[in-house]
Formats: structure tokens, C-alpha cells, sequence
């Protein structure tokens, strides 16, 4: 007993050391990846944006620039025709070598989590880091998590193929990468992993499996971000508060709006991504086509270009008006629908963000300027309108507090953001941005296939047995003839009978679909009987779960099998067929409901 128990302990360390292991690798992976893709977004916005259209937006608080700015003066010209250029060479890189590479990448993390076994071409990081380096440095409206969790993700996947690993383990180590990118590049090592086990449904449940790997590569994808960019929060936020339980009716008011405009924005995005699915073009053109129409809105509106993130902080500092504000947000939604609905490549996160900044900003002005004595601070209906909107259009409220508290560095606004992300999240739960989300664990086919699995391994045979009452068991002996065959089985509801030698004894099994195979030739009657027709299948005992039953059945492709004494594996006691099975898991799934 004790060497049992010590084999166990050891088992179990050697299985959490290479976990552990495996899961530090995908890390650090992803920190590299992280740090790279953040150099090639600062070389790509210093090449276009800054060198040759002269915009130089401004960036969050918690960010500095890397590179050293232009001379180039503000041309709107040029800032009209770039984002066309940028999806020119976005689009013609993934149509050529990466077609999973288009869009805002985290939907095609959960596609491949939940149908194709976590698995993720290997060049698909390579072409998503350069396409959306190139979408985002020349202005369009897209964030940085769709294209840091396809590239991180990626790395999980593959190394779940080096390993061999098997399509549960691989798809575990994919989620811990996209969690570990996103928790890099956001500053939100929490988040990231929450995120990565919530992101995958549509409704309020956790991939509980993702949780701790997530945890390990995110915490280890951070640190290694943070040693080389700082371990400052994303933005630089004042310290606002909630002392005041009035202030729940306007923030009562952000939660409606935020919904509303995530459904605008899901709407939208789709209905422009229906669009361009419709235009007969080539298919690398249409995000240059996509890219025209956000020039054209960035000539007249510069701030809906780009990351945005600046101008959220300049609203955190109380330098933007709600009017602005209010453009902005509907400017990004049309920007971000066109960027990457039209096939271009890049996150909506970012975008997100700043579309529920904005509007929380909008809320938060308006109701300081109607209700002064509440003493509203703008500042803070930012932060929760960040959070809002995003759990909103994605459902995910849980992750998406965490991750705007960690981007802020604000921890003191969680009762209003859990209050806000909670209301919206509910009106908004039927529709989300990531269409490739399940409803539940139960929709998702591997976690089927579990359930059903760990209800048939608690029923045995004798529960799916029909009562002898219903219809006795019938045996044929060995020497009964074709025709005497064919008539049991019209008298009968079986299709598959149990053949018998003089002695009572199995010889095999014998079906309907043989018998009619030779009934058509009337002269083999006297000639054939039931012994030189029947085969021998694998037999189960009552005592056996139903989940051997159906491997076995599963293998031999028969109707029926016998069910035997285990004392006497010859002697038939009764058969069991895939409809008896069915019956008894109904009727435990019956009884569990």
C-alpha cells in the first residue's frame, strides 16, 4: 500500500513538473513574441503613420516611444490613401500563404480550440505578426489580443505537435499561449489567463483545464514583456474612487448605453463583413477597398485611426470633451468594421476599449454637467465603460473587470465596473463579436463526447436490458434453415439473433441484413442454415459498463450482441443492441435533469 501511494505522489510530480515545464516554455515563447510584435507595430506606425503622413497620435500613459519621430509634416492626403496601401499588403500576405490568418485572430484561436484539436498551422504567427504589424502601423482601427493570441497560440500548438501530445493536452497548452500573449502585451497577467479559459463561451462558464496552465504562461509571458518595457500599468490613471452609492443610477445609465453600442458595434462589424463576403473581387483587394473607406473617414476624423489608446488618456486627464468623445467611438466602430471586417488583420480588444471609453466618458461628462452634486469624476466612467463595453461584446464580464482594473492600475472602481459589466453582459449576452464561441461546455463536441462517456461508464449492462416480459430472449439453433430464419425475424423485433449449437452453446451471431442478402436466391434454402451464416462477435456480461458495450459495438459495426454469463461465457442470457443503450442513457440523462 505504501509503494502504491509513493508511486502515485511520484506520478503526480513528474505529471505537474512537465506541465509546469511545458507550460514556462509557452511563456516565455510568448513573451518574445510579445516584445517583437510590440517592436514591429512601433516600426510599422514610425515607417507610415509618423514618415510619411506626418500623424504622430499619442500613445497611454504607461507607454513610451521606442523610436525616434519624423520631421515629416501632417499630411491628410497621405493619411487618406495609407490604410489602403496597408490592406493592399495585409490582404495579399494572408490570401497568399495564410488564409486563417485574416480577421481579428482570436476567433480562429477558438475555432481551432474547439474543432480542430488545437491545432494551428505553423506559419500562421509568422504572416498574422507582419499582416497586422502592417494593418494597425498604417492606421487601421484594430488592437493588438487577436493578433498576439493567434501568434502565441500558435507556438502552443505547434509544440503540442512536436511533443505529440494528445489533442486535449495540445489544445490546453494553445490556450495557455493566447492567454499568455494577451496577458503580455496588456500588462494583465490575470487577465490573460482568465480570459483564455472564459473567451470560449458565450454563456457565464470557465474551461477550468485552461485556468492553471494559463496562469503559469501568462505570469512568465509578462515578466519577461515587463523586464524589457517597464512593469507599469497600459495607462497612466489617476486614482478615482466610489464612495457614493447614488452614483449606481448613472452608472445604471453606462451599462444601457455600452450595450447598446456593442450591439451597434457587432452589427456593424458583421454587416460590413457580409458585405465585402458578397463582393465579387479578388480577395486580396478587398481590404485595400476596406482600407479607402477608413482613410476616408481618418481625413476627416484622425483619432478613429490607429490604436486610439492616447485619447483615452487624454479623457482620463480631463482634456476631451464629450463631443469628441462621442465621435471617436462611433468613428471607431466604422474604422474597425472596415479595417478587419473587410478581411484585414487585426484584435478588436483595442478598438473595443476605446469605443467604451469614450462612451463612459460621454456618460460621465454629461451627467457632471446635469448632476453636479453627485461629483462625478468623467475619468472613472472611462475606466468602467472600458469594461463594459468589451464584456458586453464579447461575454466575458469576469475576465474583462480584471483586465481594465490591471491596465489601469485602478482596483478602487470594481463595485461600479462588476455593476456595469454585469448589466450589460446580460442584455447583450444572445449576440457576442466572437462568433465562433459556444454556447456552453456542453455544445462543445470533446466535452460532449466526456459527459456521455462518464454517464456510460456508471451504467452497466443490466440497466440497459429490457425486461423479459417484453420480449423474451430468442435463440436459433445451428442446423435451422434459411427460410425458418427469415420468419423469426419478421415475427420479431430484434435484428440480430444469438445461434446456438445442440448443447445450448454460443456459436455466433446472425443478423437480418445477411439473411436477406441470400433469401433473394430461392435455391440456397435447403442448402444453407443458420450455422454457416453467423459470426463470432465479442460478447459482453451484465455486469460490464456501457461504455465497453458500445466500444465493442462500435468495433464489430453489428446491430445486437450477446450478453453471457460470466461464469460460463458460452451461455447466452440476452442481447444488447445500440437502441437499448440509447434508452438507458436517456434515461439516466432523465434522471440527472
Amino acid at each position: 500500500m505504501i509503494l502504491q501511494e509513493r508511486d502515485l505522489d511520484i506520478g503526480a510530480i513528474r505529471s505537474i513538473t512537465r506541465w509546469l515545464l511545458l507550460c514556462t516554455l509557452v511563456g516565455v515563447v510568448a513573451g518574445l513574441a510579445a516584445i517583437a510584435f510590440y517592436w514591429m507595430l512601433a516600426f510599422a506606425e514610425r515607417i507610415f503613420l509618423d514618415g510619411w503622413a506626418g500623424y504622430r497620435p499619442p500613445g497611454p500613459g504607461g507607454e513610451h516611444p521606442i523610436l525616434l519621430e519624423s520631421a515629416a509634416p501632417f499630411s491628410r492626403w497621405v493619411l487618406l490613401l495609407l490604410p489602403a496601401l496597408g490592406g493592399l499588403i495585409s490582404g495579399g500576405l494572408v490570401f497568399w500563404l495564410a488564409p486563417e490568418a485574416e480577421g481579428h485572430g482570436t476567433d480562429a484561436v477558438i475555432e481551432a480550440y474547439h474543432r480542430k484539436g488545437g491545432h494551428i498551422r505553423a506559419r500562421i504567427p509568422f504572416v498574422k505578426a507582419v499582416a497586422s504589424a502592417v494593418t494597425i502601423g498604417t492606421g487601421g482601427s484594430a488592437g493588438r489580443e487577436g493578433p498576439i493570441a493567434q501568434i502565441a497560440a500558435g507556438f502552443g500548438s505547434l509544440l503540442g505537435r512536436w511533443l505529440k501530445l494528445s489533442p486535449q493536452e495540445r489544445r490546453i497548452l494553445m490556450a495557455a499561449g493566447m492567454g499568455a500573449g494577451i496577458g503580455a502585451i496588456f500588462h494583465a497577467p490575470l487577465a490573460g489567463g482568465l480570459m483564455a479559459a472564459e473567451v470560449l463561451y458565450r454563456k457565464m462558464e470557465f474551461e477550468h483545464e485552461v485556468i492553471v496552465p494559463a496562469f503559469i504562461a501568462s505570469i512568465v509571458a509578462y515578466a519577461v514583456f515587463a523586464t524589457k518595457f517597464g512593469w507599469s500599468p497600459l495607462f497612466a490613471s489617476p486614482q478615482f474612487s466610489f464612495r457614493n452609492p447614488m452614483e449606481l443610477i448613472p452608472y445604471f445609465l453606462l451599462a444601457l448605453v455600452v450595450a447598446a453600442g456593442a450591439v451597434l458595434f457587432i452589427r456593424i462589424f458583421y454587416g460590413v463583413r457580409d458585405l465585402f463576403v458578397r463582393f465579387r473581387i479578388p480577395r486580396f483587394l478587398k481590404p485595400a477597398l476596406g482600407g479607402l473607406v477608413v482613410g476616408g473617414i481618418g481625413f476627416f476624423l484622425p483619432e478613429a485611426l490607429g490604436t486610439g489608446y492616447g485619447f483615452i488618456q487624454r479623457g482620463f486627464e480631463g482634456q476631451m470633451v464629450w463631443q469628441m468623445l462621442f465621435l471617436i467611438a462611433l468613428g471607431k466602430i466604422a474604422t474597425t468594421a472596415f479595417s478587419i471586417g473587410s478581411g484585414g488583420s487585426g484584435g478588436v480588444f483595442g478598438p473595443s476599449v476605446v469605443i467604451g471609453g469614450a462612451l463612459g466618458g460621454v456618460v460621465g461628462l454629461l451627467t457632471q454637467q446635469f448632476f453636479p452634486a453627485l461629483g462625478i469624476q468623467p475619468g472613472a466612467f472611462m475606466i468602467v465603460g472600458m469594461a463594459g463595453f468589451f464584456a458586453a461584446a464579447a461575454n466575458t464580464p469576469i475576465s474583462t473587470i480584471i483586465m481594465v482594473s490591471e491596465m489601469t492600475g485602478d482596483y478602487h472602481l470594481l463595485v461600479p465596473s462588476m455593476w456595469v459589466c454585469i448589466i450589460a453582459y446580460v442584455l447583450v449576452r444572445r449576440s457576442s463579436i466572437y462568433e465562433k464561441q459556444l454556447d456552453s461546455r456542453i455544445d462543445a463536441p470533446y466535452h460532449l463526447s466526456e459527459m456521455m462517456g462518464e454517464v456510460l461508464k456508471r451504467l452497466r449492462v443490466r440497466d440497459a436490458l429490457r425486461p423479459p416480459e417484453h420480449e423474451p430472449t430468442q435463440l436459433i439453433d445451428e442446423g435451422m434453415h434459411l427460410r425458418e430464419v427469415m420468419e423469426r425475424f419478421a415475427d420479431s423485433t430484434h435484428i440480430s439473433f444469438p445461434v446456438v449449437d445442440q448443447a445450448g452453446r454460443l456459436v455466433g451471431m446472425i443478423n437480418e441484413q445477411q439473411t436477406r442478402a441470400l433469401i433473394s436466391d430461392p435455391g440456397l434454402d435447403p442448402l444453407v442454415v443458420a450455422r454457416d451464416i453467423c459470426v463470432p462477435l465479442p460478447t459482453v456480461t451484465e455486469s460490464e459498463d456501457l461504455a465497453s458495450a458500445m466500444h465493442k459495438l462500435a468495433l464489430v459495426r453489428d446491430a445486437e450482441i450477446a450478453v453471457v454469463d460470466p461464469a460460463d461465457p458460452k451461455k447466452v442470457i440476452d442481447t444488447l443492441g445500440r437502441r437499448d443503450l440509447i434508452r438507458a442513457y436517456d434515461r439516466k440523462a432523465l434522471e440527472l435533469n
